[in-house]
């Protein structure tokens, strides 16, 4: 899929892993509209570095879990842009076991719902508003971000970043990809991109990951084969391959965690027999 002189809106930009994913596709001369929320030190950033480049990329405040702003929102981006190639959906709400605790605090009394609401219902909600205007593109492509949490749930040494609302959101989004791709195709592509513990999302940069202990921490890296952390740019890389070079790829989901789904399993020497 050519991608230079297309349009793509990229959710989750104010920050991290989003940021670098906007950042990948503005420097292959795509034009973006980039909806913002929380972090307001963070979104002013985003605004003043997408506003040097003087490519025409739009940002703007948007609640997205609101199906009304949603709208708003396409409306602006159908009256300014005309059309839409991309859409990244990268927005969730990850909530921390060493950051919140339990569900049953007072304090975490809608903890839940925002994970789900936030971390499904919203991509739901997104997608459907700019289904129409992905169909009238010639070629077109969706990236769900999920992750690993969806297979992990809240066990193992990961049962301290992944809460069980969250979980169980992340695993819906393979459903929502599956029956999207069938939604989209020909022309629409859908697919999913899982992580792992990512810099500045479940991993080093979050404020979860400093409440660990350095074992805690050690425990996490040595269940990753590959023993470290991914970064934003890896996933922003990994993102513009399922955009711009995986055309035959539709309803799949790409694993990108570092081999930590694997890591609890070795692989044992081999016995000598006894033939």
């Amino acid at each position: 899929m050519k991608i230079q002189g297309k349009n793509a809106l990229v959710l989750g930009a104010s920050r991290g892993i989003g940021r670098a994913i906007a950042l990948k596709l503005a420097s292959e001369g795509m034009r973006l509209i980039l909806p913002w929320f929380d972090w307001p030190d963070s979104c002013r950033e985003m605004e003043a570095e997408f506003a040097e480049m003087d490519a025409g990329h739009i940002t703007l405040e948007v609640d997205l879990r609101n199906p009304v702003a949603i709208g708003e929102m396409v409306d602006r981006l159908q009256a300014e842009f005309g059309s839409l190639h991309v859409l990244v959906n990268n927005v969730e709400r990850g909530g921390m076991p060493v950051v919140h605790g339990s569900y049953n605090r007072p304090v975490n009394a809608e903890q839940w719902q925002l994970e789900v609401e936030t971390t499904l219902h919203a991509k739901w909600f997104v997608f459907n508003q700019c289904l129409s205007l992905l169909r009238q593109a010639e070629q077109a492509a969706v990236v769900n971000i999920s992750s690993v949490a969806a297979v992990t749930g809240r066990s193992g040494p990961a049962g301290l970043l992944f809460n069980d609302g969250y979980a169980a959101a992340s695993r819906g989004i393979t459903s929502l990809t599956e029956t999207w791709a069938r939604l989209g195709a020909p022309t629409l592509r859908v697919n999913e991109l899982m992580l792992g513990l990512v810099d500045q999302r479940h991993g080093p940069g979050t404020r979860g990951w400093e409440l660990l202990s350095e074992a805690e921490r050690e425990q996490l890296l040595e269940h990753t084969l590959l023993g470290r952390t991914g970064t934003p740019d890896e996933v922003a890389r990994a993102v513009l391959f399922l955009i711009r070079d995986a055309d035959f790829m539709t309803g799949s989901c790409l694993r990108m965690d570092g081999g930590f789904v694997l890591g609890s399993e070795r692989v044992p020497d081999m016995p000598n027999g006894v033939l």
